[in-house]
């Protein structure tokens, strides 16, 4: 496969493709306005769109839970809280494209049946807040937001709302708790957001990839969308490429790609090194080595190989890389990101952490490897939230496949990779 999907990247080389003269007139929700919901509800469904946030739970299905003539407000969030390590794909897209998110926005809030929507980006991005305010402003003032969009009687407010730097409100509970002004904690489920969310009525919470992918299956077809990726994971995705790629970046490709025909795109790796690692949906899946090059990136395959395809995040590992020292740095951020409200993550995360210190520095035991992967099987399916489950990624997955390294650790007293290039240990 050597052809990419420029969908939602498709403007991203003009000059002014962030603002509505680059993007468009907003064609696809003048056509959904004229629309029953339930027909675009369908059109989802039939399309096969899956969640691009991680979980890849059916985006249709998700809109379809909301109960409809229950005399409530209904609410549509969108999640633009990015901040899973290696995850950077629906920041660039609002810095780039910022009204498909908004037309997205439009079209899904006319289906849900609801008036008022919120899109919550993360704080630390001012930049993108900026892009994504100017953006809205754009659109209230040509009236696509507002009282009676497109003469269709439909009304809509859009805020766009900035968090305050929390890894655990890209969970999208907490993100309501954050968005109501309490502190951000998942909340127990159920009652789920589509019964009792916002403001304790139904609410859906989509990412910002799915949001912006509305606007073209409704312009284009949901069979158009459903004709790209495989059987269960179809359309496209953006593929973010990082780390030790010759050219790191955006790949916008239908599901199923393999990393293989990514890094032929993208230059292989660095030259003079090789592949050691890559983790296939960001730091909270499970690593895949090179063995895995060839594994179709869907959320069936990837899963049948024992990780998940997650945002999609790319991160790429040669052999100058300390797999060790890697999965700490991950452990660390968990460590820090966690909520404190259940005990397995608090208190697991933090010892996870320390152990993990103690083993790159050379002064663990065989032992502490055991202990390790005890912590992670008494975090794993017994927190809140999928924090936890994200933590224990790393550290099954690095000790599954990379034992030896671990060993390497114990036996010289200290981190082999930490020596001259020329005597790293499993580079030659």
């Amino acid at each position: 496969m050597t052809t990419l999907t420029p969908v939602l990247t498709g403007n991203w080389d003009l000059p002014d493709s962030f603002t509505l003269g680059g993007y468009g007139e907003y064609e696809a929700a003048k056509r959904a306005l004229g629309m029953d919901p339930d027909a675009i509800i369908q059109i989802v469904k039939d399309s096969g769109l899956r969640g691009r946030g991680g979980a890849g739970f059916p985006t249709g299905m998700k809109w379809g839970f909301i109960p409809q003539n229950d005399g409530k407000a209904h609410y549509l969030v969108v999640n633009a809280d990015e901040s899973e390590p290696g995850t950077c794909k629906d920041i660039p897209l609002m810095m780039a494209n910022p009204h498909s998110l908004v037309e997205g926005v439009i079209i899904t809030s006319y289906a849900i049946r609801a008036n008022y929507a919120f899109i919550y980006v993360r704080g630390e991005v001012l930049h993108v807040i900026r892009r994504v305010q100017a953006a809205v402003r754009e659109a209230y003032e040509k009236g696509y937001l507002g009282a009676n969009i497109f003469g269709s009687g439909y009304d809509l407010e859009l805020v766009v709302h900035s968090g305050a730097g929390a890894y655990i409100c890209g969970e999208e509970t907490a993100l309501l708790d954050s968005l109501e002004g309490y502190r951000g904690q998942p909340r127990l489920k159920p009652p789920f957001p589509a019964v009792a969310g916002l403001y304790a009525s139904p609410t859906v919470v989509n990412n910002v990839e799915s949001v912006a992918s509305v606007p073209s299956i409704v312009a284009n077809g949901a069979d158009w969308f459903a004709g790209m990726g495989t059987e269960k994971s179809k359309g496209f995705g953006i593929f973010s490429l990082s780390g030790h790629v010759t050219r790191p970046g955006q790949y916008e490709a239908p599901l199923g790609i393999t990393l293989r025909e990514l890094l032929d795109m993208a230059g292989g790796i660095r030259e003079g090194h090789e592949l050691k690692f890559w983790t296939p949906g960001g730091s909270s899946t499970p690593i895949f080595t090179a063995e895995h090059l060839d594994v179709p990136l869907d959320f069936e395959s990837v899963g049948a190989k024992g990780s998940m395809l997650g945002t999609r995040a790319l991160q790429i590992f040669d052999e100058t890389t300390c797999v060790v020292r890697a999965v700490l740095r991950w452990t660390e951020f968990y460590a820090h990101e966690s909520c404190g409200k259940c005990t397995p993550c608090r208190e697991g995360t933090y010892w996870l952490k320390q152990v993990l210190k103690r083993l790159e520095k050379g002064q663990g035991t065989e032992d502490d490897l055991a202990t390790i992967t005890d912590i992670a099987d008494n975090i794993l399916g017994r927190s809140f939230c999928a924090l936890g489950d994200g933590a224990t990624s790393p550290i099954h997955s690095s000790v599954k496949y990379f034992r030896d390294e671990y060993l390497k650790h114990f036996e010289i007293g200290g981190c082999p990779f930490d020596r001259a290039a020329s005597t790293v240990w499993g580079s030659k």
